[in-house]
């Protein structure tokens, strides 16, 4: 099971160590922010399972980078709570109003507070909202989000396949092939972050396809970058003798021996 990717944002200095330190002691793997803008841009290079949110922070306050991570298709999907000083029922009332998917008073017990952020984590899960392996959205959320920008100008369809996966996976195993849709799910988020747009979005429809939802003037440039990178990328995942020799040894549907090519990635611009 892959690390639980946690955003914490907080100005407090004390709660915000008191929160990375915790979190990462429990296998999470922990960004940190303490403004608004910062946290809105962790949180579109990172894409965190879920936003552990201050509501009371500088300049932006924690309402605020709600209503933006929600009206970003990058982010729309990543679960939300609250950490707030406020605990009356109206302020609970407008923290989960704002988009949130709990809202936790301080002062807070940290053993709960972690129980909370996994069963949401967990839930948005069970939804059919994230891929357990890579933590990006799949099912009804990617097809929503196909839709939307199919009507947007300039805005363009990634279709990301791996081809020769199912080959991998019968010889080396479901485990190794999990290895390699997380090492895909990385190679997508560092190339869109550095030469995507800020809102473009990443999903992982079915087992071995992912789609990116691009507003990239050069759609055709990332694309050829995608097949690049993973290309050479994937090789890491092979013995050195599968990668000398160009293809690994599988057994047909009759049993006889026979070759599979090494795995590629596929870029159907739509």
């Amino acid at each position: 099971m892959k690390a639980r990717r946690l955003l914490v944002v907080e100005d407090d200095a004390d709660t915000l160590e008191l929160l990375r330190m915790y979190f990462s002691e429990h296998g999470f793997d922990v960004s940190v922010a303490v403004r608004g803008p910062e946290a809105l841009s962790a949180a579109r290079q990172s894409l965190p399972d879920l936003v552990l949110l201050d509501i009371n922070l500088p300049e932006m306050n924690g309402l605020e980078v709600c209503a933006a991570l929600r009206a970003a298709p990058r982010t729309a999907h990543i679960p939300i709570i609250f950490i707030s000083e406020r605990d009356s029922q109206s302020d609970r009332l407008t923290g989960l109003s704002a988009g949130a998917v709990d809202y936790v008073s301080k002062p807070f017990d940290l053993e709960e507070l972690r129980l909370r952020v996994l069963a949401a984590i967990k839930r948005a899960e069970r939804d059919n909202l994230l891929d357990p392996r890579t933590g990006l959205p799949t099912g009804r959320l990617v097809d929503e989000q196909i839709a939307a920008v199919q009507v947007l100008p300039g805005w363009q369809v990634l279709e990301c396949r791996l081809e020769s996966f199912s080959p991998f996976v019968d010889v080396n195993g479901f485990a190794a092939g999990d290895d390699v849709l997380k090492f895909a799910a990385q190679v997508l988020r560092e190339v869109i972050n550095t030469h995507g747009g800020p809102d473009d979005f990443i999903g992982h429809p079915a087992n071995d396809t992912f789609v990116v939802l691009t507003g990239a003037a050069d759609s055709e440039g990332l694309a050829a970058m995608l097949r690049a990178r993973f290309d050479e990328g994937v090789k890491a995942h092979y013995s050195f003798m599968d990668v000398e020799q160009g293809y690994i040894v599988i057994r047909d549907g009759d049993g006889a021996l026979t070759h599979a090519p090494l795995m590629t990635l596929s870029v159907n611009v739509k």
